[in-house]
């Protein structure tokens, strides 16, 4: 049983750039979450046209060559957007399940968190230039929320030159699962141990979601960034 909830939020900002894309039917299960960059509107037009085509394109096979394969052609796809004026690019996260497969890829900083049985089990490593303080140990992972290089990304969707997809496959084991996929707006102001306790302490994905919202909401500033998450429930007992 596959149950889902998201939202996006424009938050402090004038426009959303966020872009976020979810349907579960059966055994399976397609999300995208991008978070677009790029002024004059260019960042929504890029998360939206990449999340789109992902969406409309997963036809239920589950390996990191297809996902890999599906990002790339929204890659391309951006890159098609772009003009003189206005270099959009946006980042990505993608998750695939169909059965007992799970498959998930991403680029840029929007994570993706999957936990077991009320627990967190992985995820997402950002490709920004605060993650790679934290691999070379000159910060900590909790000191990336407030690094002053977090929004630096050195991988994006409508880049130049080659873009490397990060991929994952998991067999899927007996048990709850649960995945969130969200935007730097969202995962900056609510910690994993609480979403593994918002996670015990809801009945669904849509209140596990409204519990993080709850918390996000009081430490936002007024400016604060688009903000927006998916999430889903796999049983697997």
């Amino acid at each position: 049983m596959i149950k889902t909830s998201s939202y996006s939020d424009t938050g402090g900002r004038d426009h959303n750039e966020d872009f976020v894309c979810i349907s579960a039917s059966g055994v399976k299960l397609c999300a995208v979450v991008a978070d677009g960059l790029g002024g004059h509107g260019g960042g929504a037009a890029a998360s939206r046209a990449a999340a789109e085509l992902v969406g409309a394109t997963w036809d239920g096979t589950v390996s990191e060559d297809y996902l890999s394969e599906l990002v790339q052609a929204a890659h391309r796809k951006v890159l098609s957007l772009q003009t003189q004026a206005c270099a959009m690019k946006t980042t990505i996260t993608f998750l695939a399940v169909n059965g007992m497969k799970a498959a998930w890829a991403h680029v840029g900083d929007s994570r993706i968190y999957h936990f077991l049985d009320g627990r967190l089990v992985s995820r997402t490593r950002d490709h920004s230039a605060s993650q790679i303080a934290v691999m070379l140990g000159t910060i900590t992972e909790d000191q990336i929320r407030f690094h002053e290089d977090r929004n630096r990304v050195y991988r994006a969707l409508g880049q130049d030159g080659e873009l490397k997809v990060e991929t994952h496959f998991e067999a899927l084991s007996p048990g709850k699962h649960a995945f969130l996929l969200c935007t730097d707006g969202f995962w900056e102001f609510v910690v994993e141990s609480e979403m593994e306790k918002d996670l015990r302490n809801a009945a669904d994905p849509e209140e596990w979601i409204g519990l993080m919202r709850a918390r996000l909401t009081a430490r936002v500033p007024s400016n604060n960034d688009n903000n927006s998450a998916a999430a889903a429930w796999v049983d697997m007992e």
